[in-house]
């Protein structure tokens, strides 16, 4: 295994800021759902249709799009082909796991481009993962198929307002220049760059694990930037639930974090999934000082140590 494997930025995940809204998809529901690393937990899916079904039976139509690393934990034939068949009827795009599981890259472990403040065992455990997740997505040509055939990106026209749905940051599919950490090193001039760059309004992405959002005026005009962190394991201190990204007409109840960029609410949705249906699945799937255990177990269980004042910048 090569030193950099789980670090190195594949050239093949990187494009131009510039090209990411040259095409845009109308949205017409109420509501858009933005899930960002599910990692293969069947009942957090449980429970975000559940939620769309609670929208519905208000008056509000909902769009859910998947935005990478939908697969992590599903390393079982019955588990991978259920994550992906049902997430697949939505909208969806790439992150570095399906990629990774689509067409594998020489060298690049497990696609995180993990930075230098990751410990070097959550890197190994992380590509050691990987290699576990590709033996099974080999057995399903059909699903990588599909895999490979989604965008990177997506950009979509809802309320009037350009939202520019990634995985990564503006530059990369595995970018961390939108992380939670990028913030608190006052990585400002970049934001503000790739929102001139782009034109868009809202920058919605995962990836980096972290839940965050922040909003400030670039060139005069307020843009918005909302990481969901993950929808399939807990984001704050002492809390296992999931968060998604809900983009809509009106405000959010019971969010965990809300800003608005008229006539659109931003928010940090709770994902209150069955904790124990899913130790029970995890705990066959990865025992006892299987990586996954080692690097997630105590997360799912409790959550990190991000307190809610720190979710907005």
């Amino acid at each position: 295994m090569a030193a950099d494997e789980g670090r190195a930025c594949p050239v093949h995940y990187r494009y131009r800021p510039e090209r990411l809204c040259e095409r845009t998809e109308t949205v017409t529901d109420d509501v858009l759902y933005v899930i960002g690393g599910l990692y293969g937990n069947p009942f957090a899916l449980d429970e975000i249709e559940s939620m769309a079904r609670r929208e519905r039976a208000s008056g509000r139509s909902v769009r859910l799009v998947f935005n990478g690393d939908f697969n992590w934990f599903n390393a079982s034939d019955s588990l991978f082909r259920e994550i992906n068949q049902r997430v697949l009827r939505h909208t969806a795009s790439l992150g570095n796991v399906e990629y990774e599981l689509a067409h594998p890259s020489a060298g690049a472990g497990c696609g995180c481009a993990y930075p230098d403040f990751v410990d070097q065992g959550v890197v190994e455990r992380s590509n050691a993962i990987m290699l576990q997740l590709q033996a099974v997505a080999a057995n399903h040509p059909d699903i990588q198929q599909s895999l490979a055939e989604l965008p990177r990106w997506r950009c979509l026209m809802f309320g009037g307002l350009k939202v520019l749905v990634l995985h990564g940051d503006p530059e990369s599919l595995a970018g961390w220049g939108l992380a939670h950490e990028s913030f608190q090193a006052g990585n400002h001039e970049a934001v503000a760059r790739w929102f001139r760059q782009t034109g868009a309004d809202i920058l919605v992405c995962s990836h980096t694990c972290l839940p965050l959002i922040w909003q400030g005026e670039v060139d005069g005009r307020s843009r918005l930037v909302i990481n969901n962190g993950s929808a399939g394991m807990g984001n704050l201190q002492g809390d296992p639930r999931g968060l998604l990204a809900r983009i809509a007409r009106t405000p959010a109840g019971g969010a965990v974090a809300q800003q608005a960029l008229l006539p659109l609410h931003c928010a940090l949705q709770p994902v209150a999934f069955d904790l124990q249906a899913w130790l029970a699945d995890f705990d066959r799937l990865w025992p006892t000082g299987s990586d996954a255990a080692v690097s997630y177990r105590e997360r799912l269980l409790g959550g990190t140590t991000l307190i809610r004042s720190a979710l907005i910048f």
